[in-house]
């Protein structure tokens, strides 16, 4: 087994969207379009022979009927700015039809062993047929391995956000009915992309976005028999109907389009998902290139920069009345039962919420009276109301804005530290769809350092929700918390009941309120419990 190396460096998850139909030209045309596709690259290697691709691939998600999950521990993808810190390693994956790329690709994911992983597969990106080249494709006699069967606009634009750590929305394509489902994926940006397609160095922007280049090798007699299993056993197609197109479309494409970008891979895989050594290789560099790329996520360095800063302006604290104040002293008190916790931390949060409402924008609304008299009020002035709590802590908030916002939509990030690093990590999504155009109230029932809501509101950025149009809301805040979120995202609005000075070397907010979460839920905190590793929402 061996791998080719060539010379030259090696560098660098509810959300629905109906597919506008898209025309496909279809066919194989005449020469070799490869000149307008393809930048000039000098060699002196003559290509190799064969390739193949497999299709099929899914990112690593929990689905369920009706959710997608998102289980996979992702670190800090921003720097303390709330900016992009770091850009996902693009491992782009070429190679003939059914030559083994997924099987390759789902060897790396194994071999490399981080948790946040997306594989993503150009069959998800073929245009969308009109009628009559639907007619063509049931009659075998259309072209799905010519450049123009994809969606190259598409398909660069999902593979840019995705390097960018963003959300993006993928279609997906049935074989059998040859167009897109109604339903299309959501999936969250990833330490690694792994990109595989038939097609994946023939378009000039697609190749910029690739940090290393692999083309898996394998024999046409190999790969004509895999695609005449899948396609039989997996599409519905009769065996006269797989010949007569690898014939006349899918090998002559092979040859034309697909082994000539052979010349630009930075590794070819001979003999693909088996050849374990090529694999080895490939997992050591993207190691190597990971460990280079990692953020180191610096709490003292939060906790010390904005010391002796006025709080910011956007921030916006309930007026501390003596029922407030009261509120505060028994849940505070460590010697309050936990019924009169829970009584008592329900007053504030409905009062928190409420407070929080009035910053949502309003317009001038007339309306008549019984008495049939004008009263000029206020209204909405916004699509919808979204509220989203970190967990577990945060979910508490949940029964005190339903209580107030009628039909109000709920979504859930589970944020928590990691034990090794230190570092906070998204283990959990589910956020409404078009989220983006919403107003949301993020909920977190204290917040010390800051460091998991300001991860929840990058990833809400990242699934385009304007920074403008987001409320945060906590019961409890250290000033630090404030600074470091105020100082990263400046038009999020920040309210809350009351905030402490202080945080101690173990990130509890000082004089604080203890463990919320286990005051609440009535669980037991280990003796050396910190806010941060019990409940993420008090980072």
């Amino acid at each position: 087994m061996s791998a080719v190396c060539r010379e030259g460096s090696v560098s660098k998850m509810e959300t629905e969207e109906k597919a506008s139909a898209v025309s496909n030209s279809g066919g194989g045309g005449e020469g070799s379009g490869l000149d307008r596709l393809l930048p000039t690259v000098s060699t002196g290697l003559s290509p190799r022979k064969r390739t193949t691709s497999q299709c099929k691939s899914e990112p690593p998600l929990l689905r369920t009927s009706k959710r997608t999950i998102y289980t996979a521990g992702r670190p800090p993808w921003y720097n303390e700015h709330g900016a992009q810190s770091k850009e996902a390693f693009v491992i782009g994956l070429c190679g003939g039809s059914a030559s083994g790329k997924t099987t390759v690709a789902r060897k790396i994911i194994e071999a490399l062993d981080v948790p946040w992983v997306v594989l993503l597969s150009m069959d998800s990106f073929y245009k969308v047929l009109s009628q009559d080249e639907q007619n063509l494709a049931a009659d075998n006699n259309y072209n799905f391995d010519h450049p123009d069967a994809f969606d190259f606009g598409l398909l660069t634009h999902t593979l840019r956000k995705l390097k960018l750590g963003k959300s993006v929305k993928i279609p997906v394509y049935d074989f059998t009915t040859h167009g897109r489902q109604k339903e299309w994926k959501t999936v969250y940006g990833a330490s690694v992309v792994i990109f595989e397609g038939i097609m994946s160095f023939a378009d000039k922007e697609l190749l910029q976005l690739l940090d290393m280049k692999i083309f898996v090798d394998t024999d046409s007699d190999i790969r004509l028999v895999r695609r005449l299993r899948r396609d039989i056993t997996e599409r519905g197609r009769d065996i006269g109907g797989v010949i007569k197109q690898y014939n006349k479309y899918v090998k002559p494409a092979f040859d034309q389009y697909i082994e000539p970008t052979m010349r630009l891979a930075d590794i070819v895989v001979p003999r693909g998902g088996g050849n374990m050594v090529a694999i080895d290789l490939i997992v050591q560099h993207v190691h190597s290139q990971l460990e280079e790329r990692k953020l180191r996520w610096d709490m003292a360095a939060l906790a010390s920069a904005h010391q002796a800063q006025p709080l910011p302006q956007t921030l916006s604290v309930l007026e501390s009345t003596p029922q407030v104040r009261g509120m505060h002293t028994i849940i505070r008190n460590k010697e309050t039962s936990r019924d009169e916790f829970i009584f008592y931390s329900k007053r504030l949060m409905r009062l928190l919420i409420e407070r929080a409402l009035s910053f949502l924008p309003s317009q001038s609304h007339t309306v008549q009276t019984p008495q049939g008299e004008d009263y000029e009020g206020r209204s909405f002035d916004g699509k919808r109301v979204t509220g989203v709590s970190i967990l577990r802590a945060g979910e508490t908030m949940e029964p005190a804005l339903r209580a107030v916002c009628k039909d109000v939509r709920i979504g859930k990030i589970l944020i928590q530290t990691n034990q090794d690093t230190g570092e906070p990590e998204l283990h959990y999504l589910r956020l409404p769809r078009e989220i983006g155009e919403d107003h949301v109230i993020l909920m977190d029932c204290t917040v010390s350092t800051g460091a998991a809501a300001m991860m929840a509101v990058r990833v809400l950025l990242d699934h385009d929700v304007q920074e403008d149009k987001i409320l945060l809301v906590s019961l409890l805040m250290a000033e630090m918390g404030v600074h470091s979120v105020a100082y990263a995202f400046p038009q999020v609005q920040i309210i809350t009941t009351a905030v402490d000075k202080e945080v101690n070397d173990l990130f509890h907010i000082i004089p604080g309120i203890g463990n919320f979460g286990d005051r609440y839920f009535g669980t037991d905190a280990p003796p050396d419990w910190s806010d941060d590793e019990m409940d993420q929402p008090s980072y």
